[in-house]
């Protein structure tokens, strides 16, 4: 019998209702009594200060409560349960009209977003295939072609409501298109674990 085998694929996580209903509110109160820094991109997309979870109550009990997930997932792309920390969080606030640009997350390896709203469908997070390299490339699309894991160039992620997280390698192109619903409001945040260890050598983060 025929066999197709996803070679060397990419995990990704979604964990429904990580947070309740009382904490998503205190995050969105909080999030629009802060002071905020508008992206460089658009004005209709601006983002509270980026802190460690350890300088701020409500971030901290957060990362606690998403802790063991962050050792699962990161058993996937390690094969080690390894303790992880949370370097920063932040919440982006997102308004009608508003996008953010493709990019990826540096100095980490484990990237989350906890939605503290609903999602308009136009304003689901969107993963792109990494983009360039070294070698000429030949495509096959148009109306005809079906797309698939194994051919799409980018991937939409599934509908996610408010308390829900995703969790992603930190190195995926990743966006927003336009926002074409009401204000989208998403807590996000970026990971280390405590090593990483090949062999007789260790690299240590803190």
């Amino acid at each position: 019998m025929d066999e197709v085998i996803g070679l060397f694929p990419t995990p990704f996580m979604l964990c429904d209702g990580v947070l309740d209903s009382e904490t998503v509110a205190a995050l969105r109160r909080d999030a629009e009594a802060s002071k905020t820094e508008a992206n460089a991109q658009t004005t209709l997309l601006s983002h509270t200060e980026a802190v460690n979870p350890k300088a701020k109550g409500s971030y901290g009990r957060i990362a606690r409560t998403v802790a063991s997930r962050l050792e699962d997932f990161g058993a996937l792309l390690f094969g080690e349960k390894l303790p992880w920390t949370i370097k920063e969080m932040w919440i982006n606030i997102l308004e009608p009209g508003g996008h953010q640009i493709i990019h990826t997350h540096s100095n980490s390896f484990i990237s989350g977003v906890i939605y503290l709203t609903d999602s308009h469908p136009s304003a689901r997070t969107v993963f792109h295939r990494s983009i360039g390299g070294n070698n000429f490339i030949f495509r096959h699309a148009g109306p005809k072609a079906e797309m698939g894991p194994f051919n799409a160039d980018k991937w939409a992620a599934p509908e996610a409501g408010p308390g829900d997280m995703i969790l992603f390698p930190s190195y995926l192109l990743h966006e927003v298109p336009l926002n074409k619903g009401a204000r989208r409001m998403t807590l996000a945040f970026n990971a280390i674990p405590d090593r990483l260890e090949s062999w007789a050598y260790k690299i240590r983060f803190s």
